[in-house]
């Protein structure tokens, strides 16, 4: 067979097969509707990118100098009775974020509620408001202005063991304090006065026992918070056994760790438990936990058990770090910063202008040479601005108080004390 003739003979096979396949519909034929072509698959667009929230409070303090960061870092007590250029240097030049009030700087209610409005003016336009503080327990311990009546002493509001009551004190502790435009209170003493020799404690604790210090302290504290007063709970790690006065010697406790967790610690875990904003620290050798240092510069103090053990999240202030404890030891520069690499966020320096400002250039020095690291500076700075932020703080003016509704409401919330 030639060639030409085989190719025909393929081709017409070849066209056969493919009419048979057609015929099975494994082909379309010609006359069927063409089918449509497949839809592409959507192109992957990648996921957009949401972006995490901005923490405003975060901003904030990455927008502040070092010098704003570390005057956020001390509270300062202040000399006389009036407004003047060193309170206003203190306020609009060294930054310092908060102030504390003795009975010698209060003689009136209008000199008081005058000084303070003065010192809020001139931090308007701050970028964090001030704390302005006092030691305000009742008893012995009472910075208001004279024309008010007294409140009594803890041990007295403990003695009622009525926890409504202990919330009312509390409620107008806050109330009286806010009135003249303080927005911190020094109390409650959370120390279980277990010790009848405390020279230092004694009536400021609610009692002698931890259940009864947890119960009536912590209400007060809740009583104080409702007026958007900061509490601050003192005296960490516990004040109440001890037979010397820090405030003149540095005081040794020298109790295991078994025996702090039974009675001292009881009512500050209590207390972080249902809502502390802020701990005093004390000073405070407590052998068991830190042979070597007061508890108000122990890193494992502060750290380990405050922060680790108790889940404390809050700000840590230190007791004056003008009291003899401190002064007898070491130089206040130096506690400071060890203060600060332990752990606390506040530096009290209650007395002289020359030690507060000693304490200032101190810490700048231990920031800028790296003895205190940038990320701890900020996080303290950090603890600060979001308690001010969450309690409200303002610079705003306050009305000249009431004295009259003042006393009325004070002898109202104490009269079942004094009545018993």
């Amino acid at each position: 067979m030639s060639a030409k003739p085989y190719r025909i003979v393929i081709h017409t096979v070849m066209i056969a097969s493919l009419i048979a396949l057609s015929g099975c519909g494994l082909f379309p034929s010609r006359s069927n509707t063409a089918a449509p072509a497949p839809t592409p698959a959507p192109a992957q667009t990648p996921a957009a990118q949401t972006p995490a929230p901005k923490d405003p409070i975060r901003e904030l303090v990455e927008s502040m100098s070092i010098d704003e960061k570390i005057g956020q870092m001390l509270l300062i007590g202040i000399d006389g009775t009036t407004f003047n250029d060193t309170l206003r240097r203190n306020i609009t030049e060294r930054h310092i974020g908060g102030f504390i009030f003795y009975s010698n700087n209060i003689e009136s209610s209008h000199q008081a509620w005058s000084l303070i409005s003065a010192m809020r003016k001139a931090n308007t336009g701050a970028k964090l408001p001030l704390l302005l503080s006092a030691d305000q327990e009742g008893g012995r311990v009472s910075r208001m202005p004279k024309e008010l009546p007294a409140f009594p002493a803890s041990r007295d509001v403990g003695k009622t063991n009525d926890k409504a009551l202990a919330f009312q004190v509390g409620s107008t502790l806050g109330e009286t304090m806010k009135a003249y435009g303080l927005n911190v209170d020094f109390a409650p003493v959370l120390d279980v006065n277990s010790n009848p020799s405390n020279p230092v404690i004694g009536d400021r604790s609610f009692g002698s026992t931890a259940a009864t210090v947890s119960s009536m302290g912590i209400e007060e504290m809740k009583g104080i918070q409702s007026q958007g007063v900061i509490p601050v709970v003192k005296h960490f790690p516990g004040h109440g056994d001890t037979s010397v006065d820090s405030h003149t010697e540095l005081p040794v406790v020298n109790h295991d760790l078994d025996r702090l967790r039974k009675v001292e610690f009881v009512p500050f875990a209590e207390a972080i438990r249902q809502g502390a904003d802020a701990v005093m620290v004390a000073h405070l050798l407590v052998t068991k936990l830190d042979p070597d240092v007061p508890a108000s510069m122990s890193r494992p103090i502060i750290q380990n058990y405050l922060r680790g053990e108790l889940g404390f999240q809050g700000v840590v202030i230190t007791d004056d770090m003008t009291m003899g404890a401190i002064t007898k030891s070491m130089p206040i520069e130096r506690a400071a910063v060890k203060s600060v690499q332990a752990g606390a966020d506040i530096i009290l320096v209650g007395h002289e202008d020359a030690k507060q400002q000693a304490v200032l250039q101190a810490l700048k020095q231990a920031v800028q040479d790296g003895t205190i690291s940038g990320k701890a500076l900020d996080d303290s700075v950090y603890r600060i601005a979001k308690l001010k932020r969450k309690t409200e703080l303002s610079s705003n003016p306050v009305p000249e108080p009431d004295t009259s509704k003042l006393s009325a409401d004070i002898k109202s919330a104490v009269k079942p004390i004094t009545k018993s």
